[in-house]
């Protein structure tokens, strides 16, 4: 038997359910393996041991008393550090809630100790999920490791490194502008963001309320089926979640794609900014769609273009609004020797904010104000609805479309840092998605020239989960496995 550490989910729910495995000496391994390699990953914020062989061993005894649990009890999980765990510390990955923790669990949190999942640690993150790279995180910087020298993508780099480590077979992640699917993709693991409202935000640490939506991590498209269907459903909790009830995602995964009609975005395969190796790779992956009896055809969305620019009002207006209760009172970090309230407010939002955050509340405080409203948000949401619009008629045409995940591989700590604008076209691909409350998903399609991996997104309208892990599990088997990171050298 392979190691722990190595098998899949799935793999490893069926060897805990038939007590070839004890959940317990599963979650031992994988802490074993966070504990000798993750200082030079940084994947965590905090590793949660306790918790996770607490659960592990109610797992355990559960099984031997007959009882029948869920595929994926017993399997560990990396949870972003932006979803309130009952009692541990929560950070988001900022200073300002550097010691917080949370009376109560996100119901998310909730559906994975219902399942029997293990979480075995608080991934990191950029703070409060402000950042393409992970490096906007008060807690150090996280490492991809395909390569320890380049970024693991962001917000939820955490989660996605972690998953492609080895440190968990599954991971949370939350994916307000591609902080999934962009970490996936630069990861080499599969990233799926959900229809908004499909799965709760009930415990979520807000970003932008309009954008934000909790979605899995794991390395087949199996284990994510499975994972989306353990934490999916509606939660009165959330007045924005769907009440309709769960599809069976797995069984999506077995069917063919014969006669699909797939869409290339050609918007976004080549041309300036994106990386040949990149191109490539997309293109070899739309020849085994076609291959597999997919019918293939081009198009091009011409308000996309401007997605990029709307987001950038709307994510940060929603942030300026969200951040605002981050006071200094109520909780989280409070600044010393402030002369009256007004001087500690400014203080310790001073102390406890990081650059990136900084920088996005106060465009969005200036897109909201007085006078500019209409200037900039106002537009901003009328070119949102033309996204809406372009995506309702591409889909008139196409079942799925499909695009590069990340216009580049992943590039190196500190090379976009200076430079935000380079640092948000790492999303340019994702983001209209986002707009869109519609769903995606990023598969890895190989290695770019650079010996990096390469995420192909697939897209699909609000609802079409089943769709998305249908064309994804059929293109996984017909590009067989990947070779994983450099790091799986390391034991």
């Amino acid at each position: 038997m392979a190691e722990f550490w190595e098998m899949s989910a799935a793999d490893l729910g069926r060897a805990i359910a038939r007590r070839e495995a004890s959940a317990r000496d599963v979650v031992d391994a994988h802490l074993a393996r966070i504990e000798a390699l993750d200082e030079s990953v940084n994947a965590f914020i905090t590793v949660t041991p306790d918790l996770a062989r607490a659960t592990a061993d109610d797992v355990d005894a559960r099984i031997a008393a007959g009882e029948e649990l869920g595929p994926l009890a017993g399997v560990p999980l990396a949870l972003k550090d932006i979803l309130c765990v009952d009692g541990v510390r929560t950070t988001a990955a900022s200073k300002i809630l550097a010691n917080h923790r949370p009376p109560y669990d996100a119901t998310v949190v909730g559906s994975l100790r219902n399942a029997g999942i293990p979480i075995v640690g608080k991934a990191n993150m950029d703070e409060f999920a402000m950042g393409s790279s992970t490096e906007n995180s008060a807690f150090g910087v996280t490492h991809n490791p395909w390569d320890l020298a380049r970024v693991p993508g962001g917000s939820s780099g955490g989660s996605a490194a972690a998953v492609a480590a080895g440190f968990a077979p599954l991971g949370i992640g939350t994916d307000t502008g591609g902080s999934i699917r962009q970490p996936a993709s630069l990861c080499g693991v599969i990233g799926m963001k959900p229809t908004y409202g499909l799965v709760s935000r009930y415990g979520v640490l807000a970003f932008a309320s309009s954008l934000d939506q909790v979605g899995p991590f794991a390395r087949t498209v199996e284990d994510a089926a499975l994972l989306l269907q353990t934490i999916a459903g509606h939660d009165p909790m959330d007045s924005t979640s769907i009440n309709r009830p769960v599809p069976d995602f797995l069984r999506a995964t077995r069917d063919g794609i014969e006669g699909l009609r797939i869409g290339l975005v050609s918007d976004w395969v080549s041309g300036e900014g994106v990386q040949p190796g990149v191109t490539a790779r997309v293109r070899e992956a739309v020849d085994q769609l076609a291959a597999l009896g997919a019918e293939v055809g081009e198009i091009s969305l011409p308000s996309f273009r401007y997605a990029l620019s709307a987001y950038y009002l709307i994510a940060p207006a929603e942030c300026s609004s969200n951040l605002a209760r981050y006071d200094g009172v109520r909780f989280g970090h409070r600044a010393e020797g402030a002369r009256d309230i007004v001087d500690m407010n400014v203080r310790s939002r001073t102390e406890g904010f990081g650059e990136e955050v900084k920088r996005r509340i106060m465009l969005g405080t200036y897109a909201l104000s007085a006078g500019y409203y209409e200037a900039y948000y106002g537009k901003a949401q009328q070119v949102r609805t033309l996204v809406i619009r372009d995506f309702e008629k591409a889909y008139e045409r196409f079942d799925v479309l499909v695009s590069p995940t990340s216009p580049t591989t992943a590039f190196a700590i500190g090379e976009r840092a200076n430079d935000p604008l380079a640092m948000y076209m790492s999303d340019v691909c994702t983001i209209p998605t986002n707009l869109a409350g519609a769903a995606g998903i990023s598969v890895p399609c190989g290695l770019a020239d650079d010996g990096l991996p390469v995420g192909l997104q697939f897209m699909g309208p609000p609802l079409s989960e089943e769709l998305l892990f249908r064309v994804s599990a059929a293109y996984e088997r017909a590009r067989g496995p990947l070779a994983p990171p450099p790091l799986w050298s390391k034991r």
